[in-house]
């Protein structure tokens, strides 16, 4: 399936296991080293709970988007509310076996909107591994700039673990033509 075919949505809690079988997937153990965004050969404690995804499904300032093939999440991305004009993006994960189509790309395009029309953000941040290389760079062919900013992993805090802090202007709200006709 191709991702313009994949539909995104709002996680709700009834999500929240398949969500968290779907990160560790992403990210942890053997089924991440699939894909190539994974962090399996750095951390090897799982990457979220299942308290922590049902917190930020409940959470009023935070987003958590989820891509469907059928019935089965094969993607997701959390967009948060930061401080006022700022947003925030995090566990941006596809299943290893539907990564490179384009769904990343449109889950970053569906976290930037979520934050621009639900929390009046006109920047998205967002932190990745600085060791991994080739996904920061990835992220700058997305139009992500190095703030030059670096952050400790919160409880991980070896210098291999690093993160480095990207951001980028998100386009404005489209303004809409008036139709004089309908008057």
């Amino acid at each position: 399936m191709t991702a313009p075919a994949i539909p995104i949505r709002r996680a709700v809690p009834g999500d929240a296991e398949a969500v968290r079988a779907l990160v560790e997937k992403a990210y942890r153990g053997d089924s991440a080293r699939r894909g190539w965004t994974h962090e399996a050969d750095l951390i090897a404690t799982d990457r979220t709970s299942l308290a922590e995804i049902a917190a930020v499904i409940a959470d009023p300032d935070r987003v958590m988007l989820i891509a469907l093939a059928g019935t089965q999440v094969v993607g997701t991305v959390t967009a948060a509310r930061t401080m006022p004009g700022r947003g925030y993006m995090a566990m941006l994960g596809v299943d290893p076996d539907c990564q490179a189509g384009g769904l990343g790309r449109r889950l970053i395009a569906a976290a930037e909107v979520a934050a621009r029309d639900l929390f009046g953000a006109v920047t998205m941040e967002m932190t990745v591994i600085a060791t991994r290389r080739e996904l920061v760079a990835w992220y700058l062919r997305q139009g992500y700039t190095l703030t030059g900013e670096e952050r400790v992993l919160p409880g991980m805090e070896a210098e291999h673990l690093r993160m480095v802090v990207l951001e980028r202007a998100l386009a404005p709200v489209p303004v809409q033509p008036c139709d004089s006709r309908a008057d």
